[in-house]
């Protein structure tokens, strides 16, 4: 629920900026990016804080190797990514790996509710949440 909080958030707050007058930030494009910029910094955060991180490692499937190395390799696609979005530069490129990586990371939610580990009893919201965070991406791709 924070991601989906950070999300809405980010985009409201610079929704409201760029409607009293920051220029980088008005319009409902630019808004989107930020607000997706913060979701992955939350995300990327929870890669490298000792309890989450322990929650990560355990929701990767047991039949790949270094799950440890995987969720540090992940946080730092999310930071770049974070970062990516908020230049115009490389926003769709980074908002179309992005959403990539949130396709590729999903089987860990599977695993996770088929083992019954890291919250994985809750696979119907966190599909839910996820087809929110990657229609958002989708919108800055387009």
């Amino acid at each position: 629920m924070e991601p989906l909080l950070a999300l809405l958030i980010g985009f409201g707050g610079a929704r409201i900026a760029g409607l009293a007058g920051v220029d980088a930030l008005d319009g409902r494009h630019p808004a989107l990016r930020v607000g997706l910029a913060v979701m992955f910094l939350l995300t990327a955060f929870a890669h490298f804080y000792p309890k989450l991180r322990a929650d990560l490692i355990g929701m990767v499937p047991p039949v790949l190797p270094r799950p440890d190395l995987l969720v540090t390799l992940t946080g730092i696609l999310e930071l770049a990514g974070a970062v990516g979005v908020l230049i115009p530069a490389t926003a769709r490129l980074a908002a179309a790996c992005l959403l990539v990586l949130m396709v590729a990371m999903f089987p860990a939610n599977v695993s996770a509710a088929r083992r019954k580990v890291a919250q994985g009893d809750r696979l119907g919201p966190r599909t839910a949440l996820q087809l929110v965070f990657i229609g958002a991406a989708a919108l800055v791709v387009a």
